[in-house]
């Protein structure tokens, strides 16, 4: 289960909070990159990526490393979600997606989106809703 009680890395912010990029370093030297994309039909609907930027991972810059620290990792990205969500508090619409790993068929649930789904609930609290119906990407609005 999920120890929510994990510390976090220290997360450098974008030094103009338009910006929606933050970074932290694990303790292992993994970096990690924090995206926040604006659609272009609705800038109040924010696409979330992350992952590593270590050249070491050769071009899969948005997965998980398997080093013993998901939980401190995840606990993190729930604390720059929840930042980025206080410098933008009139965002309606957030999306994640879980892009599958080499071995993972694309037409199941990947664990990145199992994972991501443990975590939501401590991002998003009553007044949002989830909607699971779209494979790998959830997307997540403000209920009105």
């Amino acid at each position: 289960m999920n120890d929510h009680s994990v510390e976090i890395y220290d997360i450098i912010r974008p030094a103009i909070s338009t910006a929606g990029v933050y970074y932290f370093t694990t303790d292992s030297g993994i970096n990690y990159e924090v995206r926040f994309g604006r659609r272009q039909d609705n800038i109040l609907h924010a696409t979330i990526v992350f992952g590593v930027t270590n050249d070491e991972f050769d071009g899969e810059e948005y997965s998980l490393t398997n080093r013993g620290e998901t939980y401190r990792v995840m606990n993190t990205i729930v604390a720059v979600v929840k930042m980025f969500m206080q410098q933008h508090p009139k965002m309606v619409t957030y999306e994640f997606t879980g892009l599958a790993k080499d071995d993972e068929p694309e037409d199941k649930l990947t664990s990145r989106i199992n994972l991501y789904k443990r975590y939501l609930p401590l991002i998003f609290e009553n007044d949002w809703k989830f909607d699971y119906s779209r494979g790998n990407t959830i997307v997540i609005n403000r209920i009105k």
